[in-house]
């Protein structure tokens, strides 16, 4: 039997992850497009590099490894790897609330999919 703390591991995985999701899109969304330029990319790179919301983004992903490989010492792969899709369901609610992305059914329909293979593959 797999101790609960192990799945506590996966869901900050998920919940990491998804934030860093979020804070990317949103904060990269307000510099616009890259540029077409070999030094203007380079220098719009570095410029959004360093704003503190993309740094804490990343952070968030790198914070997320470390909860997955807790996570990985007891949780067989093939158990754990599916429930990191539940980030599929929070990224799709929270953009549409927070980044005013669009919910169209299809997108909803194709992520209760997802959630749906979770639960098939968790039962094995």
């Amino acid at each position: 039997m797999i101790p609960k703390i192990y799945y506590i591991y996966i869901l900050a995985t998920v919940l990491f992850t998804f934030y860093g999701q979020i804070i990317l899109k949103w904060r990269i969304a307000r510099y616009g497009s890259l540029p077409e330029g070999f030094t203007e990319k380079v220098y719009f790179l570095f410029k959004v590099l360093f704003d503190p919301f993309i740094l804490s983004g990343f952070s968030a992903a790198f914070v997320a490894s470390f909860f997955w490989m807790a996570a990985m010492t007891k949780i067989p792969l093939s158990v754990g790897y599916p429930f990191t899709a539940l980030s599929f369901v929070l990224v799709l609610v929270f953009s549409n609330i927070l980044l005013g992305e669009s919910l169209s059914a299809m997108k909803v329909m194709g992520t209760l999919l997802v959630v749906a293979g979770i639960v098939v593959a968790s039962q094995g």
